[in-house]
């Protein structure tokens, strides 16, 4: 069997969200497992950064800003990506936000805002890359969810309606590509140490701990093997599924 540091050769991957956290994790590892990367974020410095990085340990990507709430910024980015790369083997749908507040407080441009990046953005990008991907012999699409789409959280309603929305998409797709050689699962992260969570509140880190049976929280290298392990040939006949990656969270309370 092809080991890890060269099953991705030759293949084109698409990352979005990679500037920082998980995204860019996720970049690295398919880089180091062969991939030629299509980094996608807002942010080109941090674009320039991770690129720099791929390129000094001898792996290739390209640097592309994108604003995934712009439909034809999508299509741009794809075409880009094919013309410059040669082809489109794998996207991973990592891109997201959050505007958390309760319920009867969450505005409608809110929940537009969340909805608008973290579906509908999916949508469109496996919509375009699913053109190219069917002329892969490895399409992979591997969607970024969470398990507040499993389980909910207070005060996101908008976030947690979204990432489930992700589940259903991902099955759909997996049904009408599956006969085209495109494999669609989406990966549901628990809590990640990430920037963002770092600046969590003391508090909420000891009662997100507790929750957790295996007693710590997860890296980012958690989710970036899992991608990366669903995009090569060992995982070609997995597809439609939502993998937790939660050290058991999303199992419900432990004692």
């Amino acid at each position: 069997m092809t080991s890890p540091a060269g099953s991705l050769d030759g293949r084109v991957a698409i990352v979005t969200g990679a500037s920082r956290g998980i995204g860019r994790e996720i970049a690295l590892e398919l880089a180091r497992r062969g991939a030629k990367v299509s980094a996608m974020a807002r942010s080109e410095s941090d674009l320039k950064a991770l690129v720099g990085e791929i390129e000094g340990f001898g792996g290739k990507a390209i640097p592309v800003t994108v604003d995934v709430a712009d439909g034809d910024a999508i299509q741009a980015a794809v075409v880009r990506t094919v013309e410059e790369l040669g082809g489109l083997d794998i996207l991973v749908n990592n891109a997201g936000m959050t505007k958390d507040g309760l319920l009867m407080r969450m505005s409608d441009q809110d929940w537009d805002d969340v909805l608008t990046v973290d579906l509908r953005s999916v949508f469109q990008f496996c919509r375009v890359a699913a053109r190219h991907l069917r002329k892969s012999p490895n399409g992979r699409i591997v969607n970024i969810s969470s398990i507040v789409g499993i389980i909910g959280n207070a005060g996101q309603a908008n976030y947690s309606a979204a990432k489930a929305g992700v589940f259903g998409l991902t099955r759909s797709m997996a049904k009408e590509l599956g006969g085209r050689g495109i494999t669609v699962n989406a990966v549901a992260p628990g809590f990640i140490e990430t920037d963002m969570t770092s600046g969590l509140p003391d508090g909420i880190r000891e009662n997100s701990l507790k929750s957790i049976p295996a007693k710590r929280f997860g890296a980012v290298q958690d989710i970036a093997g899992t991608v990366a392990f669903l995009c090569e040939d060992a995982a070609s006949y997995i597809t439609g599924v939502t993998l937790p990656v939660d050290g058991g969270m999303s199992l419900g309370s432990v004692g």
